[in-house]
């Protein structure tokens, strides 16, 4: 792909697929041009702006309507009901571990996890969402007997300092920066390079937003300036992108987090919003997300287009769906949606928590240790 720069912002001239590379995966950057229908057209931020709010609230339900809820002994029990039903349609993957045991016999399963929500609680502060040693451990020993990578939307580096294991793999920003074994040759690959990892072994680093960096440096240094009106805010750079955490904000001042963030955005076509539980996410206009940083570690680990892998993603936010999605498609492995609470989802099983995620962490390991010792 040739890429044009201007002092405004980089536009696209081509937009040729990377199917002649060995991970067989489409181009990650799309075209931009005046037809593009990416490209946002006038009065698309008035509409966006009148229903953002709207999706902020229905996404991320605040305490006191919880304590509400939680405070009627009747509405509790519908509450459990709803719940009950919902798993009817995504089963608990502990309840139905011996399903999954079943479509892993003679196969290999490589684990994908998310982290907030799912290896750590979903806390105030994201600074301090810390995973127990408990879970740290589990997944120590999980990583053991499979291989595993957590995908995070943090950035690669902080999500490695939360987790520091080195026995895993990592990739940050929504999959945008992908560490892996260098046995993978992916130097064909726009935004593929060889690097060391913290230990100072040589990897192979994908990153296909590398272009993206000044841009979402100058957002993530508007942002910081603005949101300093609004009490509350936390303003992160995940290095690919920018998370505006509103978990701490009134509800009453969301509408105008909504608001600075995308008066902002406008001026960058070539960035877009996305949203999750309680933060308000500016990404680079790219067609990768998790599902594509799945089949790319798949490939990068020579685990593609075999019969005898399973994949197993286990994650709790909107943007977890993109792996669910890309393992469902031809039944070519599960994804877990963690979550307390029914929403529609492309996973196939659930779990209500981290302490859940820990629990089946531990079960894969003992079935693995079983199954190696029988003969």
């Amino acid at each position: 792909m040739d890429l044009k720069s201007t002092h405004s912002s980089s536009v696209l001239a081509d937009s040729a697929p990377m199917n002649n590379s060995r991970l067989g995966l489409r181009s990650a950057l799309l075209p931009y041009s005046p037809n593009s229908s990416m490209r946002r057209r006038a009065g698309t931020f008035d509409d966006v702006r009148a229903t953002l709010f709207d999706s902020m609230i229905s996404s991320s339900p605040t305490h006191n309507k919880l304590s509400r809820e939680l405070s009627s002994d009747s509405v509790l029990g519908d509450v459990d009901l709803a719940y009950l039903n919902w798993m009817l349609k995504y089963p608990s993957a502990l309840a139905s571990f011996d399903q999954i045991e079943n479509s892993a016999k003679g196969r290999r399963i490589a684990l994908f996890l998310d982290y907030d929500g799912t290896l750590s609680p979903i806390v105030d502060n994201p600074d301090r969402a810390f995973m127990s040693n408990a879970m740290r451990a589990a997944v120590q020993n999980v990583a053991k007997h499979f291989p595993t990578a957590i995908i995070s939307g943090r950035s690669r580096e902080k999500v490695y300092e939360f987790v520091g294991l080195t026995e895993l793999y990592y990739a940050g920003s929504h999959g945008m920066d992908i560490m892996c074994p260098v046995q993978a040759d992916c130097s064909s690959n726009k935004g593929c390079v060889r690097s060391t990892d913290e230990q100072g072994k040589e990897v192979n680093l994908f990153q296909p937003a590398r272009e993206f960096l000044p841009l979402i440096n100058e957002v993530f240094n508007s942002l910081v300036e603005v949101m300093k009106n609004i009490a509350g805010t936390k303003v992160e750079n995940n290095k690919f992108c920018v998370s505006v955490h509103y978990r701490n904000v009134y509800q009453d001042k969301w509408e105008t987090v909504g608001q600075y963030v995308l008066d902002i955005l406008k001026q960058y076509p070539r960035l877009r919003l996305t949203h999750g539980r309680k933060v308000l996410e500016i990404r680079p206009v790219l067609s990768w997300d998790k599902g594509k940083a799945v089949e790319f570690l798949l490939e990068s680990l020579g685990l593609t287009n075999c019969d005898d892998v399973l994949p197993i993603y286990i994650g709790d936010d909107r943007t977890d769906e993109d792996a669910f999605k890309v393992l469902r498609e031809g039944n070519r492995g599960f994804g877990i949606l963690v979550s307390s609470a029914p929403k529609e989802s492309s996973a196939f099983y659930s779990l209500r928590d981290p302490s859940e995620v820990m629990e089946f962490l531990k079960t894969l390991v003992m079935w693995k240790e079983k199954s190696s010792s029988t003969p």
